[in-house]
């Protein structure tokens, strides 16, 4: 009786691997030598208790302190590549850049997380947002208004602002799966983004202040993307450094990117 040969993994047609998504995080940075050596050992924590390989990205926006020597000696210890601007140029064009460099080192099937680098966002939740980009959405939020999500420490006028711009882009750019606009905690399909800077150009981050999370926000609603969210606990009692938000100078900005948005300026 003829015997066959079990099925080996070499055999050709189940020999085929499918590597795990590899996760960008693009981190804008300056002046956070306080907050940077903690929040990357708790990224190196998080993505130890995961499993998932990953890369961090740091953009340093010309900081006058140490970031820029903290991140490369962090290099020694975990996969770190810095970005230096000699001269500061704002979230926006930091953040732009981050992502530009993401995308560049990232293939079709990766994911690309922003954060911000001040220890306030917890690096635990990346794993629960990469598993919502492989269950269907292309961008996750992690929301300071879902269900479950906690604020502790945050000063009364940037809990209005980010509350009255929750009620204003609802009002006039409502997007299914969105009540956070404005957080800079997200995760993207790397191919989203790619397909961005292919239409957008640097514009893709247009905007130079804080409100360029909600003109990225926008644009991708404009590509189709399917947005979800996940609840944030926000941590702004862990925040080292001061903040470099200018609230009155924000909501002016913000007003005005609504403004070029809503009367097709930002049309493309």
């Amino acid at each position: 009786m003829p015997t066959t040969s079990p099925r080996t993994a070499t055999d050709s047609h189940q020999s085929i691997r499918f590597r795990p998504s590899k996760v960008f995080l693009a981190l804008p940075a300056y002046n956070e030598e306080e907050a940077l050596p903690e929040l990357l050992e708790r990224v190196g924590e998080a993505f130890a208790d995961s499993g998932l390989p990953y890369e961090v990205v740091i953009v340093d926006d010309g900081s006058a302190d140490d970031t820029a020597r903290i991140a490369a000696q962090m290099s020694y210890q975990m996969p770190v590549h810095v970005v230096q601007h000699k001269v500061n140029q704002g979230l926006g064009i930091t953040l732009r850049d981050g992502l530009r460099e993401a995308v560049d080192r990232a293939g079709e099937r990766d994911i690309i997380i922003t954060m911000d680098a001040d220890n306030t966002h917890p690096p635990g939740l990346i794993d629960r947002m990469v598993r919502m980009i492989h269950e269907g959405c292309d961008v996750v939020i992690a929301s300071r208004f879902q269900p479950g999500a906690r604020v502790v420490g945050v000063p009364i006028e940037r809990h209005f602002l980010s509350v009255g711009a929750r009620v204003l882009f609802t009002m006039l750019f409502p997007t299914r799966g969105v009540r956070d606009y404005t957080s800079g905690f997200r995760a993207y399909r790397a191919g989203v983004i790619r397909d961005a800077f292919a239409r957008y150009g640097d514009d893709f981050v247009g905007e130079t202040g804080f409100s360029c999370m909600a003109d990225v926000l926008l644009k991708l609603r404009k590509q189709g993307c399917l947005f979800g969210e996940a609840p944030l606990r926000l941590r702004y009692d862990q925040k080292g450094g001061d903040s470099k938000m200018r609230v009155f100078r924000t909501i002016w900005l913000t007003l005005k990117m609504l403004g070029r948005h809503r009367f097709g300026g930002a049309s493309k």
